[in-house]
């Protein structure tokens, strides 16, 4: 196999890992969030600013998930261009 086409699939690999993982750890990222709002909602004895800093908390936390995986998919595009370059080079 040539070395190029081995890095490409070693590439495409490591996004569908990326992917796949990414996945499974927002899903256990929103169920925390849901059962955090239960808890917040319940607890009376909080204040309200508490609450507040909870909620905003959660929304920072889930815009940094979101930052991160538009980084990261944006860098395997790079990658994805950069690899398509190759192959056009080697055709030409």
């Amino acid at each position: 196999m040539e070395p190029k086409q081995m890095a490409k699939q070693m590439m495409q690999f490591n996004k569908a890992a990326f992917d796949n993982t990414f996945n499974a750890m927002t899903v256990l990222q929103d169920q925390a969030e849901k059962m955090m709002n239960s808890v917040i909602e319940q607890s009376a004895w909080m204040p309200a600013e508490g609450k507040k800093a909870l909620y905003d908390w959660l929304k920072a936390y889930k815009r940094g998930r979101e930052d991160f995986k538009a980084a990261a998919d944006d860098n395997y595009k790079k990658v994805e261009a950069f690899f398509a370059g190759l192959e056009k080079g080697k055709s030409a």
